[in-house]
Order: C-alpha cells, then sequence, then structure tokens
C-alpha cells in the first residue's frame, strides 16, 4: 500500500467504495493515508515532483485522496488536504484547457478540458465534515483526483496525448 500501482490495475479502473465509519474508528483510514503519504514521496520524474494522490493509485478502491505538493520550489502553494468521500457540489460554467501528466501513467501526458473552479463537500482524516473551493490549479487537481475515485483516468478524458519524448512545443497545445 505504500507503492504506486500499475497503470492496469483495477482499483484505478473501478468506481472506489465509500470511507465507512466503522473505516475510521479501526485505523484503516490511518493506515490507507499513512500509505499514500508515503508513496506521494516517492515520486520525481525529471524535475517534476508529486502534488496529490488517490488512493486507488495505492492499490485500495476507496474514496479518499491526498493533496500534498511535494514539489518546495513552487510559487503560489497549493493547500495540504484530504478529501474523504468527496463530493464535487459546484462547477463554474468556464471550462479550460490544461495540460495534466498522472503518477499511475508515468511518461504520458495530455491536454484535458477542465472546469475553471470547483467546490468539494469531503470529510477530512477525523471524520468532519467540510466545504472547500478551489480555482485554477487547484480545481484542476480536485477534479483529476475525483476522477480517480471513479476509476477514470486523465487519458480516458484527454483531447490529446503524447509521450515524455515526443513531448510537443507550447505552440502545438
Amino acid at each position: 500500500m505504500n507503492k504506486l500501482v500499475p497503470q492496469n490495475h483495477p482499483a484505478l479502473h473501478t468506481i472506489a467504495e465509500e470511507i465507512t465509519p466503522e473505516e475510521f474508528a479501526d485505523g484503516t483510514v490511518a493506515k490507507i493515508l499513512k500509505g499514500m503519504r508515503a508513496a506521494i514521496k516517492t515520486y520525481e520524474v525529471d524535475g517534476y515532483a508529486a502534488v496529490a494522490i488517490a488512493a486507488p493509485q495505492v492499490g485500495v478502491a476507496k474514496r479518499m485522496f491526498l493533496i500534498d505538493d511535494q514539489n518546495k520550489d513552487r510559487e503560489g502553494a497549493i493547500p495540504t488536504l484530504v478529501a474523504i468521500n468527496p463530493k464535487i457540489i459546484k462547477v463554474s460554467k468556464k471550462t479550460h484547457e490544461v495540460g495534466e501528466g498522472c503518477l499511475s501513467v508515468p511518461d504520458t501526458y495530455g491536454v484535458v478540458s477542465r472546469h475553471r473552479n470547483v467546490t468539494i463537500q469531503a470529510l477530512d482524516e477525523n471524520g468532519n465534515s467540510y466545504t472547500r473551493g478551489g480555482g485554477g490549479l487547484l480545481a484542476q487537481i480536485m477534479q483529476h483526483e475525483c476522477d480517480h475515485l471513479d476509476g477514470t483516468l486523465f487519458i480516458d478524458r484527454a483531447e490529446k496525448t503524447w509521450q515524455k519524448e515526443d513531448k510537443p512545443l507550447a505552440e502545438e497545445l
């Protein structure tokens, strides 16, 4: 549970199950989160560090994701956030095309249409409910991670994809 699973792992292609109150009480949530925190720290490719991870990416088909930006030099901090049983409750009408990559699909990148702003409702790691809005990169990350919980990879949504060695020029995006 501390390692990223390969792209063909079943947990990445199924709708994840809700976390139950019993799973908070019996330590399951803490155990999954510990594994996710360990796994996210292991990813660094060509200077890119991870920003988020969903439980299915460590082989656990549960509705949970963690945003924890590993790029300490990034301008404009991304907040650290645990989202359990998240639901996107509001989206902006405006969308934009953004470049994405994924820990679960190494060496592949693509262009995906995402809402510019979203609001989620979720539980934190202690089971407390919260609502959190985000725009720009944070909104993109929330949508990407919620997709993981529904068995969707960014390549399933991408309008175009390319391999790392074939990286297009900015004007081709």
